[in-house]
């Protein structure tokens, strides 16, 4: 075959699925009706513009609509997804070698930075929801943690989380300040939600948006936003973070969606809301409840067998974004219309099973760590059976879904609790990653 991906993605296409998964263009064409972006992939030119210069220019006044939109003094285009966001964000907030307050819960790439940036982790926990998923991050637990930890001055958090679970931004944000630290959130989820109204992002110093996961925007196209900090500020890490020829097609991506996101995206995504309430009536899912808060567009069905519900609606061609043993997690967005819905609705009429979610107990404390995360990224390392890795330092994330929490982080020390627990909630990895120590 001449061109084996091409030719994989293309009959994949033919088949016309229906996505529930990220890109949330969902295989639509973008806004402006483009579907192969050759005609508008420039480079800088000296007419149009330049990611990281001084400007004023196109770019720049697009990134300005975008801040204005959502209330921040400024927003960088990404086209590195909001792993460049992260690490841009991260090195902005926190610079190398200090402290931070952490979402255990965080994406690998603040992992990465950890390591990095060499910052010194005091993780957040999340309570443990009888759905088998974890909660929100409490202000409570923030308070706690920047009392005992005074040296911290940066506050990372996600919301929301893979399963749609809001944290309260606004009341974290306030604890912060109180404690002369500042916030960045990891949004990559939550991009749609300010079109929807929801406010909570405008207090947090720094947020980091994936477009292209919820919104109709190409892949890898994402937002840095900042609220006390220029533009040249964030090209600046921007720039350490991302390519120098970064993509004219992915930008005018994002240009066209905030475009269409005021007008007609908005009134759609309004509709997909009121779909996904009619879902979580019908059918067995994650649902809102006195502190729970999710996001409305996101619809987690809850499943005895979450892989076995995943894989029959596979079968009858709708592809959901993820799966774990209780759930299936699908991304609605305001590509899909009514026959969109529909198809689901008849997919799960037909698919199995549906139900409670299997007992999912709570991870057991975290260990204790042996290595830096800067250490555990650089140090040499083997692989070896997880079954035969108590006492060692993890080399990488073991991060089942569920929770989608790590069970063990880069650096700590793996123990036979952990172990024990990975077996009883099925993990079927056979193998991990660790630190060769004494070399």
């Amino acid at each position: 075959m001449p061109a084996p991906l091409y030719g994989a993605l293309r009959a994949l296409a033919d088949t016309r699925p229906l996505r529930l998964d990220m890109p949330g263009h969902h295989g639509f064409p973008l806004p402006g009706g483009l579907t192969w972006p050759s005609a508008i992939d420039f480079t800088e030119n000296g007419a149009t513009g330049d990611l990281f210069g001084e400007g004023p220019d196109a770019i720049q006044a697009a990134e300005g609509l975008w801040a204005a939109r959502l209330g921040f003094d400024a927003c960088l285009f990404l086209t590195g997804g909001s792993t460049q966001g992260v690490h841009a964000g991260l090195a902005l907030l926190a610079g190398a070698g200090g402290a931070i307050a952490l979402d255990r819960g965080s994406h690998r790439s603040q992992f990465n930075a950890l390591a990095l940036l060499d910052l010194t982790p005091h993780f957040l926990p999340r309570p443990w929801l009888e759905e088998g998923v974890a909660g929100p991050i409490e202000p409570e637990t923030v308070e706690k943690t920047l009392a005992e930890h005074p040296e911290i001055k940066t506050v990372c958090i996600t919301s929301p989380t893979y399963y749609g679970v809001l944290s309260d931004i606004p009341a974290i944000a306030g604890v912060c300040r109180a404690h002369g630290a500042r916030l960045m959130v990891d949004g990559a989820h939550g991009a749609h939600l300010p079109f929807l109204g929801y406010t909570g992002y405008q207090a947090a110093d720094v947020v980091v948006m994936s477009a292209h996961k919820t919104l109709p925007a190409p892949g890898q196209s994402a937002l840095l936003f900042a609220n006390g900090f220029s533009l040249a500020q964030l090209q600046r890490w921007g720039s350490v973070y991302g390519s120098s020829s970064p993509s004219y097609a992915l930008m005018a991506g994002l240009d066209g969606a905030r475009d269409y996101m005021e007008g007609a995206g908005g009134a759609r995504y309004r509709d997909t809301v009121r779909q996904v309430g009619g879902f979580r009536r019908r059918w067995p899912t994650l649902r809102e409840r006195d502190g729970l808060d999710l996001d409305p567009a996101r619809l987690v069905l809850t499943s005895p067998d979450g892989f076995a519900l995943a894989r029959s609606l596979r079968e009858r061609g709708v592809y959901p974004e993820m799966a774990d043993a209780g759930h299936v997690v699908c991304f609605l967005t305001c590509a899909d219309g009514e026959a969109e819905f529909a198809r689901l609705e008849e997919a799960l009429g037909s698919a199995g099973p549906t139900g409670p979610c299997a007992a999912v107990p709570a991870p057991p404390g975290p260990p204790r760590a042996a290595l830096t995360p800067r250490q555990a990224l650089f140090a040499p390392r083997e692989r070896v059976a997880l079954g035969e890795s108590a006492g060692r330092a993890a080399a990488c994330q073991i991060a089942p879904y569920p929770p989608g929490v790590p069970v063990v982080a880069p650096g700590e020390r793996i123990e036979k609790k952990h172990l024990a627990y990975l077996r009883e909630i099925g993990y079927n990895k056979e193998y991990c990653d660790v630190i060769l120590e004494g070399e």
